[in-house]
């Protein structure tokens, strides 16, 4: 299986004191392709935010030790990291309250594990711009599906760009056929090697009309496949 940590959609810490509720949040965002910590203590979350990575923050408001609201406006001073607040509270004042210190969305309890998922990703999207660089030069767009260099544009299946996406975070690491597949096919559908290899052959073919000096995709005999970074 592929290290997931390496693979996943992004880390995200759940700050919830009822213990339940959070392996319930962190079952359903782990599912979802994500990375998940858990912390019940409000007095542990700057420390723990000080040392570790997080790219969206779930933070529940009534929490022991420093409340949510309390840690929003303290996080906020310093860091642009995305806030998902939840609370039981449901009045209108609450949420503005909320959403003034900087959360980017909040949800009431009690709420869809679902649409708890679904917010996150929501969140990540506005918080990521749309495009990144593949390689130098080359440019992904995740609204469109298109890999660009340039004024030329390619348009990619979704297989095809995810592909691509997950090879160019990590430039010159070997991904091996089983890696790739689970990090695509998180439904843990069964696929052949042959699948991978059958759009990787395609993927390189329209990389190679747009630049027909470089192999951007390179096997590596017997291990898989790696994107190759230099210009």
């Amino acid at each position: 299986m592929a290290n997931e940590a390496e693979l996943s959609l992004g880390n995200v810490v759940i700050i919830e004191d009822e213990p339940q509720l959070a392996q319930l949040q962190a079952d359903y965002l782990d599912h979802a392709g994500f990375q998940t910590s858990i912390i019940g203590d409000g007095q542990r979350v700057l420390p723990w935010l000080a040392s570790n990575r997080a790219d969206l923050i779930v933070l529940d408001v009534m929490l022991p030790g420093v409340d949510g609201l309390t840690l929003c406006r303290t996080i906020r001073r310093n860091s642009e990291i995305p806030i998902l607040m939840i609370s039981a509270r449901g009045e209108e004042a609450d949420r503005l309250l909320g959403l003034e210190l900087g959360a980017d969305d909040y949800l009431s309890k009690p709420f869809s594990p679902r649409e708890m998922v679904a917010r996150v990703k929501t969140i990540l999207r506005r918080a990521k711009p749309s495009q990144t660089e593949a390689a130098p030069g080359l440019l992904l767009d995740a609204e469109r599906l298109t890999v660009s260099v340039g004024k030329v544009r390619i348009q990619l299946t979704s297989v095809e760009f995810q592909l691509l996406q997950v090879l160019s975070r990590q430039p010159g690491r070997v991904f091996s056929r089983a890696q790739l597949m689970d990090a695509i096919y998180r439904d843990q559908r069964v696929v052949s090697d042959r699948t991978i290899d059958s759009h990787i052959k395609k993927l390189r073919k329209k990389l190679s009309e747009m630049l027909p000096a470089r192999e951007l995709i390179q096997s590596v005999y017997g291990a898989g496949y790696r994107l190759e970074c230099t210009a």
